[in-house]
């Protein structure tokens, strides 16, 4: 007791230190505890397993871990002054005389790193609170395994954020991807949710064959996975980008596209985003986790992290852009199709990493950057509402089947914070997602070549689109008269007198803290910068101190993030920017007011105009292909699936028939036969065996008298006297 009060009496003689101080007294060192924590989440959490704890405690665990590891982000954050390495332990070192492959387990924490890590963290953890109610039915159940599941889940992704090097980069790749195999499988007593599961994870592999091929050919080429070291060979060959081609011939220009390939796998990109809405079978803040914050931005942050290797192929990058502008208006329109809220939110992400990825293509790496951080906000919420509408609803998805919530008792918070939700997801004239979409509109218009004029007008197209589909979802669910149908979840309730169950405090405080976020998060477009003239204020101040901005060469510096080269083009004879701003702020609007005028003021006449369509000969296949989703999945069952099982049968016959039956088993079997064959001299008798001695050693003598003379006879036989 002497020893407490005297500790105590200390710590209130000590006098305050102030905020930033304290900011600065924490060691780089500590920054390896944000990797760390989720890490001690899921081994306790296994531990609750182990002892069939039947208690929230996995849920609190994780939740402390998660919120300790976002703090310790924040503090890394409001202390950073300049890129640096952390070294952990040592990993992978060997050396050889010609030269060698070093990958430490270190972290890297630069400005790209705290930008990921800051809405990883801080989305994780408040998606965790909100599991801490939503997930309670499966107390005793599966419970701790979930929990254990999303700390798997932010371990990897801070590998893959935090990590000084690709292989690191790679292990956080491939952790995540087991990661979304586990949550999208949790309710693994279903074959859809099983499915689903199996269907991620074989997708993305395609992907991970790509990034592991660009690794080694960034070894082999550069001689060095570093951030750092590859940052300095870029730094010194920054005035020429011809010079690149003395570090190895074509595999400068295979390496983007690899990277490429591996980016569209995990960022569900054409044709590889087959993947995304299937997730859906998983729990709903397993939907929210791997959409809005995580998993899907993998392979924006890919590219941002090797944004200099696209530099070196003329083709890379606008590859790039044309395939998330084509992606983003194939999802929007098959999402306008969709009749499941959470699947139409799941095409949405599919759309807007669309976005994103154009972004990245006409070099507005700002842009793309932005729109990944409003993105994590709105889509977030957009999600967790979809949730606690499926959790009241006994499992009811149907946009049509769930009518007028705002005016239930108990729903409001849900009602208003989709609405928020909606508004920055269909770039609502001053919200978050108008901005940042407004980054990236603008300088398809002006960055030349490559048709990217074209891209700019799809793009605002479908903006149009989505800000349709957005608000069909909400005016049909939200508005109009209340009226309500039970989904199959109702664990014994009788269908006719169930009455939906409205969330509670932890799912609303959550919806809250996170619409406040969507909101908050246009601010930094408002903010001065240091850098003068740059829009976005610290998130374009992050993106221009990372790769994203150094390190290219400079025939490609003229418009990067945070230069606002938007300024030096016009659109429509304004500047891109303001020309944005109405272009933009018009598109979202006309597709709020057809929204409105079919799902709210006259509901029937969407019904109506869908008859018209299918009843035309000429017409009819529009909504046909948009309801098929355009038939990717048969193109994928097609071309990529059917080969694979194809070829997984003639390996497994392979595998049966000559590897098992014929080397293993044949060769296995062969002193077996032999045996059977000298078996009968085995009777017994010494007088046999003496006999077989000496008739044995007769024979080897022999042989040995006539050796000369066999081989002779051997070689004139079978050779034809060849020497």
């Amino acid at each position: 007791m002497n020893a407490v009060h005297l500790m105590l009496q200390t710590l209130i003689a000590t006098p305050a230190v102030p905020v930033s101080e304290l900011v600065h007294q924490v060691t780089p060192n500590w920054a390896q505890f944000i990797l760390w924590l989720p890490l001690i989440s899921l081994v306790l959490c296994g531990v609750c397993a182990a002892l069939k704890v039947k208690s929230k405690a996995p849920a609190l665990i994780t939740i402390i871990c998660l919120a300790s590891s976002f703090v310790l982000t924040l503090m890394l954050y409001l202390g950073y002054e300049s890129a640096q390495v952390i070294p952990i332990f040592d990993w992978i070192q060997v050396k050889w005389s010609g030269g060698s492959f070093i990958a430490n387990f270190a972290l890297y924490v630069d400005s790209l790193t705290l930008l990921w890590m800051l809405f990883v963290t801080g989305l994780g953890t408040l998606i965790a609170i909100y599991s801490l109610e939503y997930m309670e039915h499966d107390i005793g159940k599966g419970y701790a395994r979930f929990f254990a599941g999303v700390s798997v889940f932010l371990f990897a992704m801070s590998c893959l954020v935090m990590g000084d090097n690709l292989l690191m980069l790679y292990l956080g790749w491939e952790g995540v991807g087991f990661a979304s195999y586990w949550l999208i499988g949790y309710f693994y007593q279903r074959p859809a949710a099983v499915a689903a599961a199996k269907k991620a994870f074989i997708v993305n592999r395609i992907g991970d064959l790509g990034l592991a091929l660009a690794i080694y050919l960034i070894w082999s080429t550069f001689g060095t996975i570093q951030y750092d070291e590859i940052a300095t060979i870029f730094a010194s060959h920054q005035e020429d980008a011809g010079s690149f081609a003395s570090f190895g011939g074509w595999t400068v220009h295979a390496i983007p596209y690899l990277l490429m390939l591996a980016a569209f796998g995990k960022s569900a990109q054409l044709p590889l985003y087959v993947w995304l809405p299937d997730a859906m079978e998983g729990p709903t803040p397993v939907s929210a986790l791997i959409h809005a914050a995580t998993m899907v931005t993998a392979g924006v942050y890919l590219i941002a992290r090797t944004y200099p290797f696209f530099q070196l192929d003329d083709y890379a990058l606008p590859t790039v852009a044309w395939v998330g502008g084509l992606t983003a208006l194939l999802a929007a329109t098959i999402a306008m199709a969709q009749y499941d809220i959470k699947r139409i939110m799941a095409y949405s992400t599919v759309s807007q990493l669309g976005f994103m990825f154009l972004g990245l293509g006409v070099l507005s790496s700002y842009g793309a950057a932005y729109h990944v951080f409003t993105h994590a906000f709105f889509k977030a919420v957009l999600f967790l509402t979809c949730g606690a509408i499926m959790h009241g609803f006994a499992g009811q998805l149907d946009l049509r089947k769930v009518s007028g919530l705002r005016k239930m008792r108990g729903w409001k918070i849900v009602s208003y914070t989709m609405l928020v939700g909606c508004l920055c997801l269909a770039g609502f004239p001053f919200t978050s997602g108008y901005f940042s979409k407004d980054a990236i509109l603008a300088e398809a218009f002006v960055t030349p070549g490559h048709g990217f004029v074209v891209l700019g007008w799809m793009a605002i197209f479908t903006a149009g689109l989505t800000a349709y589909y957005t608000f069909r979802v909400w005016f049909r669910v939200c508005c109009g008269p209340q009226h309500f149908e039970a989904g199959d979840e109702l664990h014994g309730e009788d269908p006719a007198s169930f009455r939906p169950h409205p969330p509670r405090l932890a799912i609303n405080f959550v919806l809250i803290a996170i619409a406040s976020g969507a909101i908050l998060a246009a601010l930094p477009y408002f903010i001065e910068n240091e850098t003068p003239g740059l829009k976005g204020g610290w998130v374009a101040e992050m993106v221009n101190d990372s790769p994203a901005k150094k390190g290219v060469p400079s025939a490609s510096t003229t418009h990067l993030a945070g230069d606002d080269a938007a300024h030096h083009g016009s659109i429509l004879g304004m500047d891109p920017h303001k020309a944005m701003y109405y272009i933009s702020a018009v598109v979202g609007m006309i597709g709020l007011g057809i929204a409105f005028f079919f799902h709210l003021a006259r509901r029937e006449a969407a019904d109506t105009l869908r008859s018209n369509l299918l009843a035309r000969r000429a017409t009819r296949w529009l909504p046909t292909a948009m309801e098929n989703k355009w038939y990717v999945d048969e193109f994928y069952i097609a071309v990529i699936r059917t080969p694979l099982w194809i070829l997984g049968k003639l390996f497994a016959l392979i595998d049966r028939g000559i590897i098992d039956g014929l080397l293993v088993n044949g060769i296995a079997g062969l002193p077996r036969s032999v045996a059977k064959w000298f078996s009968p001299l085995h009777n017994g008798a010494v007088q046999s065996y003496g006999v077989s001695m000496v008739g044995g050693a007769a024979l080897v003598i022999l042989l040995m008298m006539y050796m000369t003379e066999i081989m002779s006879f051997l070689q004139s036989t079978l050779f034809g006297g060849m020497p």
